[in-house]
């Protein structure tokens, strides 16, 4: 399952695995039917979640039902605990929108125009721009939903600026990275476009920078307010097992 899964995920064009994956992941997650996890997303309950990485394979990472992966699940879960978007259904730009996350999202707004997904290319989203150059006006969005997507950009400084332009004051939102916390700065290198090397010095071939410690720092850069939320702060010890979320903190930015 291992295997078959990182073939996919290296070799299969993103927007076909998009379309691929509704279908194909709960079909190969009836092998992973039981007790020990619970997706908080869809509430299903498997043994274990499916395994998902495209270098080195992570154990108990995806939901075969709903395809939330441990960041999901920990977003689904502050979000629900801690905000009250869901209530209030602010105006949203969801990036690079996750299918778990968009499931959820997408009927609760209804067609209120209020929630937004937009991708360069994803056949599931709404508008398609390149977060460089994002065709909104200024102060036009109320929170901001945009995970593992900085790491693939060519200049990530221009699009964080990009993106606090168009939070209005007051404004939130999530932004997560992969990070190498014992990194003490971000290794990039532009020169590095062959695909094989890139995953070996980037973790993924089409990524262009391993972000070290000094990420909160390029936040700030960009006008943001930083607040890094533990899984403590999350959930509870039985929960973090029970929901498989890892360790990774929770990165939330605030335009004052």
């Amino acid at each position: 399952m291992k295997s078959a899964i990182r073939w996919a995920l290296n070799h299969i064009p993103r927007s076909w695995l998009q379309r691929l994956a509704s279908w194909a992941v709960p079909i190969m997650g009836i092998a992973y039917l039981g007790r020990g996890r619970e997706c908080p997303l869809c509430g299903s309950r498997r043994r274990k979640f499916m395994p998902y990485g495209y270098v080195t394979s992570r154990e108990d990472a995806l939901c075969p039902r709903c395809l939330a992966l441990e960041r999901h699940r920990m977003i689904w879960l502050w979000i629900t605990r801690h905000t009250d978007l869901l209530e209030r259904r602010p105006r949203l730009l969801h990036i690079a929108p996750e299918v778990s996350l968009m499931r959820h999202l997408k009927p609760l707004y209804g067609n209120s125009g209020n929630y937004i997904t937009a991708d360069l290319e994803s056949p599931l989203a709404d508008l398609h721009f390149d977060v460089q150059q994002i065709p909104l006006d200024n102060g036009t969005i109320e929170v901001v939903i945009c995970n593992h997507l900085l790491e693939h950009v060519e200049n990530d400084r221009v699009a964080l600026r990009e993106l606090h332009r168009i939070l209005c004051h007051g404004g939130w939102g999530i932004l997560l990275v992969p990070e190498d916390r014992r990194r003490a700065t971000t290794f990039e290198d532009d020169s590095v476009t062959d695909r094989e090397e890139r995953t070996r010095l980037f973790g993924q071939y089409d990524h262009r920078r391993v972000y070290g410690r000094d990420y909160d720092d390029r936040l700030r850069s960009a006008g943001f307010r930083v607040e890094r939320i533990t899984c403590s702060d999350i959930a509870t010890a039985s929960e973090r097992e029970l929901y498989a979320i890892g360790n990774d903190d929770l990165v939330v930015v605030y335009k004052d």
